[in-house]
């Protein structure tokens, strides 16, 4: 697969990933319809496409990071991967986290924002500063960029184990038996680990099984979505965390080898900003969803047809917002995206 291809996929596939955390993050049946009946059954619905799955974009969104690491990696590059990751991610990780803090300080002073805000009075001061900066305290989607920094630091060791085979396998075998076990790392989540990893040594080691489409890709692509739909259901009769990864990874994997990247078409402009969508979408998920249901009617239909809109209403938004920075901000929009293009 030729590199623009390649990119080309990664930017269909991140895009897609995003829509689908919007969805996650969007239940709303509680706002319109109270502890009711009704209720219960909207949230069902909703949470057979957040949960079920929407719960595969995150999952994607560590293996394309790990792969997009370790692709080329080599000690030489480790500086210059380490040094590129600060612009794309670390950056934007406290530029957003900040941005989020002043606005809930902002907006919990307002007399017609302060419900919508629903935290009362934040106080603005350093520490409070600080803790929303490092913990995300006002920016909870980003639990993800902080297990993405730590996975970053980790490349020496990473890297050590998982370009051996008798270190690799026996790493994989101790993060499902802590995953099995319900074990806790420190800081770092075992499941993040596991898919990182995953699409790690894939990077160093079979780089051709990812970016190639060869003869029987839609067999295995279809096998691997099958094997996906099987561990979700063993994991709902179970209650076993294992097959909820496990589906995730295959998922993920299945949809990749199913979608020959040759036939994608060129992903349009919009679809290029997938970092700024994932950072604001979560404030306008939730300004949009406390506003409407103080002005929309309280009928289950409308919780449901808005959820369902949710996804193309924040990327309409989203958009005409990055538009507009980059026409009038360049500079504060070439660090909310990252410094990506």
């Amino acid at each position: 697969m030729e590199d623009n291809t390649f990119h080309n996929k990664i930017t269909w596939f991140s895009f897609v990933f995003s829509l689908l955390v919007i969805w996650v993050h969007s239940y709303n049946a509680e706002l319109y319809l109270g502890r009711t009946p009704q209720m219960a059954v909207i949230y069902r619905y909703q949470h057979r496409i957040g949960d079920g799955i929407g719960q595969i974009a995150v999952p994607g969104f560590f293996m394309i990071s790990g792969y997009l690491f370790y692709r080329g990696f080599s000690w030489a590059k480790l500086g210059e991967k380490w040094q590129r990751r600060i612009r794309s991610v670390l950056a934007p990780y406290i530029l957003w986290n900040f941005l989020y803090y002043l606005g809930y300080v902002i907006g919990s002073r307002l007399p017609w924002m302060t419900h919508v805000v629903g935290k009362g009075v934040i106080p603005f001061t350093l520490f409070a500063a600080v803790d929303a900066i490092i913990n995300y305290t006002y920016n909870y989607v980003f639990w993800y960029l902080f297990q993405l920094i730590l996975l970053i630091l980790l490349a020496p060791a990473l890297y050590l184990l998982l370009k051996h085979g008798w270190s690799r396998i026996g790493f994989f075998l101790a993060l499902w038996w802590i995953i099995a076990s319900q074990k806790t790392l420190p800081l770092v989540n075992a499941d993040a680990l596991l898919y990182y990893s995953a699409s790690a040594s894939l990077a160093l080691l079979r780089r051709q099984w990812v970016e190639a489409s060869p003869p029987g890709h839609v067999f295995w692509g279809c096998g691997m979505l099958c094997a996906a739909v099987i561990s979700y259901q063993a994991g709902l009769r179970a209650a076993f965390v294992p097959c909820f990864v496990l589906c995730r990874l295959m998922a993920v994997a299945g949809l990749w080898t199913l979608l020959p990247g040759e036939r994608l078409p060129k992903a349009r402009d919009f679809m290029c900003h997938n970092f700024f969508l994932y950072g604001v979408h979560f404030a306008f998920v939730r300004f949009i969803n406390k506003a409407g249901a103080r002005v929309l009617p309280s009928f289950a239909a409308v919780s449901m047809i808005l959820y369902l809109l949710m996804p193309a209403l924040v990327l309409c938004i989203a958009a005409m917002l990055g538009r507009f920075l980059r026409r009038y901000a360049p500079l504060l929009w070439n660090l909310l995206n990252g410094g990506r293009i």
